[in-house]
């Protein structure tokens, strides 16, 4: 029996990042799939024609290296406490009358929250961050997963995980029987792959790098990043480590990161630290495959893709050993406690300094991105869908 499919593309806007890119991968593959007869789109209360397509424009060649931060209504609107309950509590049933008529479909929403619908439910969590590190959020967001949440697993028939950790974490905080929730590790592009000197090279002129000469740290610039403590640690290290290999740090601006951006500026000043914003998406595999090292001590992730896209870069990293950072590296990644500037440092010093360790590194790296394709997350996310019908 071929499915019938509605996804919620409401992520499915540029600049992509994490649960964007998911939805982007995702999409991407089960409109060709012979198991998928029809597949639409709904987007904040509204059904959208296919939001792949115009997100795979080519970039024009002149375009910036870095994307400039663009703030919309809907951005503005999602820090207000009073418009997200206004918002939690109209959008329900709006969403779920103009979703009526479809009994005989499988509606996935990719982003957490399922609307009223009469047919059958999948929803993606990403993450718990909203009850186990609400300070990491803006408390509008804190107030909204907290409104909206219960009530969309009340409806919803199957879970997905982008990781083992956050289906614990579910299980653990009674938010759902264990055999209703599944975890699909997410993956790297095909983009990400190791270069070589000549592929590297357009883009290190552009960017302004020298090939194995920088780490690397990619992600929203915000305290569960943990941006911060990176820099002291790097400040730390010997002045000649760090003059042969400065951090590069590339990413937006996030949430409550202003002392943040303002440790990023001193550091650049202090001529050890390069500070590129958002990159554009055309250049992220050449930024990855050129570092040294990628360091990515973060506090908190759901999954945590940019571990494993270094990896597939060939890229040697260092990431925490909290949260589901360990599951995700699967043995290939060196593993710092995230919280203690010492331990980030005594790793930032090994990982730079040992021949033999970023060599074996390398090896573990590409063989554990191997392990995980975004195939094999739409095969998996399909078979969750063949439960329903």
């Amino acid at each position: 029996m071929k499915l019938d499919l509605i996804l919620a593309a409401d992520a499915l806007r540029p600049p992509l990042t994490g649960i964007g890119r998911y939805t982007y991968e995702l999409a991407k593959r089960l409109g060709q799939h012979e198991e998928i007869a029809r597949l639409r789109y709904f987007s904040m209360g509204q059904w959208v024609e296919n939001p792949v397509a115009a997100l795979n424009q080519p970039v024009a060649d002149n375009a910036p290296v870095a994307t400039p931060e663009r703030k919309t209504l809907r951005d503005h609107l999602s820090s207000n406490r009073v418009a997200v309950r206004v918002f939690a509590a109209l959008t329900p049933a709006l969403f779920g009358w103009r979703l009526r008529g479809n009994k005989g479909a499988i509606y996935h929403s990719p982003n957490y929250i399922v609307p009223p619908f009469s047919g059958k439910t999948v929803s993606t969590v990403h993450d718990l961050s909203h009850l186990l590190h609400p300070e990491f959020h803006p408390q509008a967001r804190v107030d909204y997963l907290r409104l909206a949440l219960d009530a969309s697993l009340a409806r919803t028939d199957q879970v997905i995980t982008v990781s083992e950790t956050v289906r614990q974490e579910m299980l653990a905080h009674g938010l759902m029987s264990a055999d209703r929730i599944q975890a699909i590790h997410l993956a790297a592009d095909s983009a990400y792959r190791p270069h070589t000197q000549e592929m590297l090279a357009p883009s290190m002129q552009a960017l302004g790098l020298q090939a194995q000469q920088y780490s690397l740290f990619v992600g929203t610039v915000e305290p569960r990043k943990n941006v911060a403590r990176l820099i002291q640690a790097y400040r730390q290290l010997s002045p000649a480590l760090r003059q042969a290999y400065p951090l590069v740090v590339a990413g937006g601006k996030g949430w409550n990161s202003e002392d943040i951006h303002a440790e990023l500026t001193s550091a650049e000043a202090e001529g050890w630290l390069r500070y590129l914003s958002f990159i554009d998406q055309r250049w992220l595999p050449a930024l990855y495959a050129g570092a040294r090292l990628m360091a990515y001590p973060s506090l908190y992730e759901g999954f945590g893709l940019p571990i494993v896209e270094a990896m597939a870069s060939g890229t040697p990293v260092l990431t925490s050993n909290a949260s589901c950072m360990p599951e995700v590296a699967g043995g290939a990644a060196y593993l710092v406690n995230p919280r203690d500037v010492d331990d980030i440092r005594h790793g930032l010093e090994h990982c730079l300094s040992d021949e033999a360790w970023q060599a074996d590194a390398r090896t573990k790296g590409l063989a554990r991105a191997a392990q995980l394709s975004w195939d094999r997350c739409a095969r998996e996310t399909i078979e969750v869908y063949k439960k329903l019908v």
